[in-house]
């Protein structure tokens, strides 16, 4: 049986593979500006820190349109990286959060996986990931203001966000945090 935290560290991997704080002035407008080509009215909905024992993983911030986050409309998540982290391990942990929130189309998980595989890279502690789901729910991932790759599956899109803002996510702190709720 595996140890419960090494289960918490991998998640820590997987969703630091993804969006946190802006790590400077430069930085911060370059996100807003790729924001902002997909959701022209976006507002802040809400941010989070993701920790693991007593390391700092990420800083996560959510933006929807007028700041009001609805499953099916278009969002951004940012993950602001506060930590090395290996890209083939967050594509890894994000199918395994996607398998434990119950989905189970095995040939879709390989091929995602291949995908997040090809796209995630290395981070550290200035990596900035943006992930867009934009207006036909595809996905769109940057690094630092530059485009590095995207998933066309909307299926995809709402599983994957899921990580972090489905109901059924490992880290229903980190969820209500982003979502503004008290």
């Amino acid at each position: 049986m595996e140890h419960p935290l090494k289960n918490i560290f991998s998640l820590t991997n997987a969703m630091a593979a993804f969006i946190c704080f802006i790590a400077s002035p430069l930085t911060a407008s370059v996100n807003q500006s790729v924001i902002k080509k997909y959701l022209s009215d976006a507002e802040l909905v809400g941010e989070a820190r993701m920790t693991y024992l007593f390391w700092k993983v990420y800083d996560a911030r959510l933006f929807a349109a007028n700041g009001t986050w609805q499953s099916d409309q278009p969002l951004a998540l940012e993950l602001s990286y506060l930590r090395k982290l290996n890209g083939e391990a967050i594509a890894e942990r994000s199918i395994v959060e996607i398998r434990d929130q119950g989905y189970t189309n095995e040939v879709k998980l390989r091929r995602w996986l291949d995908q997040m595989r090809e796209i995630f890279p290395d981070v550290d502690d200035t990596s900035t990931l943006v992930g867009i789901a934009d207006d036909q729910r595809n996905t769109r991932f940057y690094l630092n203001g530059k485009f590095i790759g995207e998933v066309i599956d909307p299926d995809f899109t709402r599983q994957f966000f899921n990580i972090w803002l489905g109901e059924k996510t490992s880290e229903p702190r980190l969820r209500n945090q982003l979502l503004n709720i008290n």
